[in-house]
């Protein structure tokens, strides 16, 4: 019953109305996006990735860029608002030994120990806006330090799923159409700056930290 409506055809029909959709209704698209992607980083739940990835195929590089990283900082603000003034209790009570470290951290490096670990992920995410909420930080370094951080890697993974080719195309030409040697090589180049990316970042902050 389904089956013939999950056609790559079908489903290049509906994109393409969406894209219609978004066209016509530009600002209640990328509202509803934005508050999607806030929602998702704000509460802490999984997805974060594969809605980075969505909404560069979406949009395209440019605007999935400004979407992502503004609302991937609004969400982790707002993670750690939370923290800060709801959940301080229970997260003190699990992150009891990480907040110790952070706070130290924070007195001999202040803000630059933020924008490293947004640098190089060794931390989760979450945990980092959660643990962060209960140190002296103040709302406006930790949004502008967070915004710089994670800017470099979001821009990569959204370069990743731009590359992505639509449902037209997929529709018209096949995986043929991913798997052709233009559109491997931008994907494999993504995905490798993924794997490179804290490598890379480790070592140039080694080198002017040194």
């Amino acid at each position: 019953m389904f089956g013939s409506e999950l056609t790559l055809s079908k489903l290049a029909t509906r994109e393409a109305a969406f894209r219609q959709y978004q066209v016509d209704h530009p600002i209640l698209i990328y509202l509803l996006a934005f508050l999607m992607y806030v929602t998702v980083t704000g509460l802490s739940l999984p997805g974060a990735t594969p809605m980075s990835l969505l909404m560069a195929w979406l949009f395209g590089f440019w605007r999935g860029l400004i979407l992502v990283s503004l609302g991937s900082t609004t969400g982790a603000t707002v993670a750690f608002l939370l923290s800060r003034y709801l959940f301080r209790k229970s997260i003190t009570h699990r992150f009891g030994e990480r907040l110790a470290g952070f706070n130290s951290a924070l007195q001999r490096e202040g803000a630059f120990f933020l924008f490293t670990l947004r640098l190089i992920p060794a931390v989760p995410f979450f945990v980092i806006n959660a643990v962060m909420g209960l140190t002296p930080i103040s709302v406006r370094t930790f949004w502008w330090v967070s915004q710089l951080g994670m800017l470099p890697g979001t821009m990569v993974y959204v370069y990743v799923g731009s590359r992505v080719p639509n449902l037209q195309t997929l529709a018209d030409q096949g995986v043929h159409a991913i798997f052709s040697t233009r559109q491997m090589a931008q994907i494999l180049s993504g995905l490798a700056l993924l794997g490179l990316f804290p490598l890379v970042v480790r070592g140039l902050m080694k080198r002017f930290t040194a």
